[in-house]
């Protein structure tokens, strides 16, 4: 379809102000936070449902892509135009529809930013306890299209275990529910495990109902430095040992130390090759009981600083230091970028301590920095890998360094992402990874979407069959 001819169609369906085929607008939408960049053909940004039925139906008589995207931080190109055509931009579409405190559910668009939605739910005295780096900025449509997790998955789990339904544009227009309102239910296949986490593929997601819990009474920090990163990682097999279950546990090893304290010398924190976050949740009772024991553990497998506290807004401030690391990664070294490539891995807690211990050495093998930190109680590591772009030997090697880290993962029984996903950066090792499953995957989308027309190129769909 030449320009004319898409302009002209979608001005059929959306006005002058919600979309654009505007090449400075188009290159802005071209990527996300991974290093992928591929321009679409348009991007639309629709209010209403019925637009997206629309949009839908026209897309499949005349064979355009569309990639539906929420705000764009996503780390795996999950939500950039490989094969051009339409980006849906679900921005737009960021209404709280309904709170229901005595269902424990919550009722949203897709554009809904998920602070926003937390700071909502506060004044009911709940909250939806999945907390990704990015709360400020991402959406909840994005995290469920992603299976996003993040700091307190460790406790409450993921995404997946608080979506009760969605109502799902399915390729050609059809509107379908995928789930229930209910809090359980066995009826029939479970599809809606099978489109949280789909990126985009399999449908567009239009509404969202979300299980929501009480906020706890009180929480408690605890943050330990260590001398040896390899006893940090044995802390935290000690905690859960222990019958220690804490709401979240965070690593920053010497490197994010010395990132966060460049990028914000004020925080000041210790010289030190590893950095613990033990966060604990409950009443005020059992928090002061359980700190103490935290405490105690630290103490015993090495930790040579160890502060406490239950005061919430001091509690905030040593957070602050987690949350800087992102942000703060290419401080490492001057001249030097993050890229987002084997930043995602997921290995068994057994093998934290060797993984921390391997990390280091590949980075020493390739001479490229790398800034470890990330969800520790539940393997979740976040690699950062910093190059100088303009260095093309640096690309190179950082190709390898990320062969290398992803398959350190799978030769341990890990996975190479635990919440970024799949996109396009990590396509090709989800065939290393789950070759049996990745048929299976590719058969279920070209029977939802046989003309590949939702989000193609992803998640190495588009590929044949694998031995």
């Amino acid at each position: 379809m030449n320009p004319n001819q898409l302009n002209s169609l979608l001005g059929s369906i959306f006005d002058e102000q919600s979309y654009s085929m505007d090449k400075a607008l188009l290159y802005a939408y071209s990527m996300d936070v991974s290093i992928q960049e591929h321009l679409p053909d348009a991007v639309v940004m629709p209010n209403t449902r019925d637009q997206i039925v629309q949009l839908v139906k026209l897309a499949y008589q005349y064979n355009i892509p569309l990639i539906p995207r929420g705000a764009g931080t996503g780390a795996s190109g999950g939500a950039v135009a490989v094969n051009g055509g339409v980006i849906i931009d679900l921005t737009k579409m960021n209404k709280i529809l309904k709170v229901d405190i005595e269902n424990l559910q919550v009722i949203v668009e897709p554009g809904v930013i998920h602070a926003d939605l937390n700071k909502f739910l506060e004044s009911y005295g709940f909250f939806f306890p999945v907390i990704p780096g990015s709360s400020d900025m991402c959406t909840i449509g994005g995290m469920v299209g992603n299976s996003a997790s993040g700091l307190r998955a460790v406790k409450y789990g993921t995404t997946k275990n608080y979506v009760l339904d969605l109502e799902v544009i399915l390729p050609g227009g059809e509107i379908a529910h995928i789930g229930s309102k209910v809090q359980k239910s066995a009826s029939g296949y479970d599809l809606l495990s099978l489109f949280v986490g789909s990126e985009g593929t399999l449908g567009i997601i239009t509404q969202i109902t979300l299980k929501i819990i009480p906020l706890p009474e009180a929480r408690g920090l605890v943050s330990a430095f260590f001398f040896d990163v390899e006893q940090a990682g044995k802390t935290v097999i000690a905690l859960f040992t222990a019958k220690i279950m804490p709401s979240a546990l965070e690593l920053l090893d010497k490197s994010a130390i010395v990132a966060v304290n460049s990028y914000k010398p004020e925080l000041n924190l210790p010289d030190a090759e590893a950095m613990l976050l033990v966060e604990l949740d409950g009443t005020k009772e059992s928090i002061r009981e359980i700190t103490d024991k935290v405490y105690k553990i630290c103490k015993e497998n090495g930790a040579n600083q160890i502060k406490m506290t239950t005061d919430d807004e001091e509690r905030l401030q040593i957070w602050n230091a987690r949350k800087l690391v992102s942000a703060a990664a290419r401080r490492v070294r001057e001249g030097y970028a993050r890229v987002y490539e084997a930043e995602d891995i997921t290995v068994p807690l057994s093998e934290i301590p060797k993984t921390l211990l391997k990390i280091r050495e590949f980075s020493k093998k390739y001479d490229l920095p790398i800034v470890v930190y990330g969800h520790i109680g539940d393997g979740n590591l976040h690699s950062a890998i910093l190059i100088q772009k303009e260095n093309p030997e640096h690309w190179k090697k950082l190709e390898q360094l990320s062969d290398t880290i992803h398959n350190w993962a799978l030769k341990i029984g890990g996975s190479v992402t635990g919440e970024h996903g799949i996109g396009l950066t990590r396509a090709k090792y989800l065939k290393i990874e789950r070759p049996v499953v990745l048929n299976l995957m590719r058969k279920i989308k070209s029977s939802i979407d046989p003309k590949n027309l939702l989000n193609p190129g992803k998640m190495d769909l588009d590929g044949g069959y694998v031995e």
